[in-house]
């Protein structure tokens, strides 16, 4: 499921000391240039010049992985995850705005392939209320791809939760692990997010590199800027921008809706936070 204006577990839609700042929109060349890339064509290939597509899977190809090749401290540019690290956005919505928290745990997690992956609890709510929670899990390659291997996921309303629905776990039911991030991300790179046979099937194209992107945390050059896509909900397209450094600053909805998420701060929290149970406070 997509991430930002959509329900998600990949939010993907995420240091320490954020800067405040006026809300502002994306400026206005890398907003052009988003209104002119909704349409595009996507990339048919999922491998860099000269790369491995096995590398980069695509739809529901089989791909074996070595867990000894693997490590929770993610330190790829795009996204670094320090434990204790927690990003927090504003995400639009007609029934009023949401807060998005994203916070990187000390808690780790042995996947059913094997993998033991760092665990990220992403938190939505409106006002006092939670919407969602869920527990995301990642881990890194030894080329610095990270890799996204499933999500306990929630939806609550009222306090009580009504929805599991998108839960899923490498390895268990023919779900796959996905990518979350290229290690060198490079126009036309095309590649799964995650695989769960009519539950969960995102995926995402590398657009650019170079993009000027600015929110209310502050503004960034050299920005990464991805596209999701789902078969799932074909209508649906979202594109992410993603701050050297600091990780995604910007979600929007540019197909089959008109959502946005933005990063208002980056700040480290104490050790513990976003360990407990689903639907427990933070």
């Amino acid at each position: 499921m997509l991430s930002g204006t959509t329900a998600h577990g990949n939010r993907g839609t995420m240091g320490s000391i954020g800067r405040a700042g006026s809300t502002i929109a994306v400026v206005a060349g890398v907003a052009l240039l988003s209104g002119c890339i909704a349409t595009a064509e996507a990339p048919e290939s999922s491998a860099p010049p000269g790369g491995d597509a096995a590398a980069l899977p695509v739809g529901d190809e089989p791909v074996t992985l070595d867990p000894g090749e693997f490590t929770t401290e993610i330190d790829n540019p795009y996204w670094p995850m320090e434990p204790g690290t927690q990003w927090v956005y504003r995400e639009t919505d007609p029934d009023g705005d949401l807060t998005v928290r994203v916070t990187v745990t000390s808690a780790t997690k042995q996947v059913a392939n094997g993998i033991e992956a760092r665990v990220v609890r992403d938190t939505v709510t409106r006002g006092d209320e939670l919407v969602e929670d869920t527990f995301d899990w990642y881990a890194q390659d030894a080329n610095g791809a990270i890799w996204y291997l499933g999500e306990q996921t929630a939806e609550f309303e009222g306090g009580e939760m009504v929805s599991t629905e998108g839960s899923f776990e490498a390895g268990v039911d023919g779900a796959l692990p996905g990518v979350a991030l290229p290690a060198d991300p490079q126009p036309g790179m095309a590649y799964r997010q995650e695989y769960l046979e009519g539950e969960a099937e995102d995926a995402g194209a590398v657009l650019g590199v170079e993009e000027l992107v600015e929110v209310p945390y502050g503004a960034s050059e050299g920005a990464l800027l991805t596209r999701d896509t789902t078969p799932l909900e074909p209508d649906v397209e979202e594109l992410k921008f993603y701050a050297t450094g600091v990780g995604p600053v910007l979600t929007l909805a540019v197909s089959g809706g008109a959502g946005r998420e933005e990063l208002l701060e980056v700040r480290t929290v104490p050790e513990g936070t976003g360990t407990g149970p689903l639907g427990s406070p933070e």
